[in-house]
């Protein structure tokens, strides 16, 4: 049995991923017939999924769409964005350093999110990111996904480890919420994608930059 696990989100905590995915929404809302969104506006539509950025990128210009026209326009975005998937994105600061020094201790490391599962494989595989990972599951692997406490007990014990020695590090309700139900710990970044600040939604440990990682995870495991 793995002895320590580390689980972590994909978008908005171990990447950023905005400006390929508010890339893709531009394209869509253009089609639309509506404007472009600014970066800053559209980033934490993003923790929300693809269809509620669909949504809400037509909400703020005034526009509903209509539930049919969402099924269509759903994988037009998916097949977009598998299509330029790493163009602009980037581990977020620190993070190539901390997954090193975590790794050295001893510490498995492992991806849960909610992002389809072969598009988490396809990024981390197009960042050269893949192999730091014992397992990778997305919100298609199992029937139930974040803020269902299912996904991350089912992808700890897919990674052969003990959700007691396991920790949750997120950036987002769905995160935070499911790691609570698991009874595992969780630490939020609060450089990710949220509605609400992360310091509002009840996480073990709040960290700024992956240099604050180790002490964090210091701290939950003793």
């Amino acid at each position: 049995m793995t002895s320590s696990l580390l689980l972590f989100d994909l978008d908005g905590t171990l990447l950023e991923t905005a400006p390929d995915l508010v890339g893709t929404l531009n394209t869509i809302l253009v089609d639309e017939g509506l404007e472009p969104i600014e970066l800053a506006t559209a980033r934490n539509f993003i923790g929300q999924g693809a269809r509620a950025m669909i949504e809400l990128g037509h909400s703020t210009q005034s526009r509903e769409v209509a539930s049919e026209r969402l099924d269509e326009l759903f994988p037009v975005f998916l097949e977009r964005y598998e299509a330029r998937i790493a163009q602009e994105t980037y581990a977020f600061p620190g993070l190539f350093d901390s997954m090193e020094t975590l790794r050295s201790q001893g510490w498995a490391l492992g991806v849960c999110t909610n992002k389809v599962e072969h598009l988490a494989r396809k990024l981390l595989g197009q960042l050269d990111m893949l192999d730091w990972f014992t397992v990778i599951t997305g919100g298609d692997t199992f029937d139930q996904h974040k803020p269902h406490p299912a996904h991350i007990l089912e992808t700890i014990k897919l990674a052969n480890a003990d959700p007691a020695r396991s920790i949750m590090v997120g950036d987002s309700a769905n995160d935070i919420d499911a790691a609570k139900a698991a009874n595992v710990p969780v630490i939020a970044v609060d450089f990710g994608y949220t509605m609400t600040p992360v310091t509002e939604l009840g996480p073990d440990i709040v960290i700024s930059h992956f240099s604050e990682l180790e002490d964090a995870v210091g701290k939950l495991k003793n």
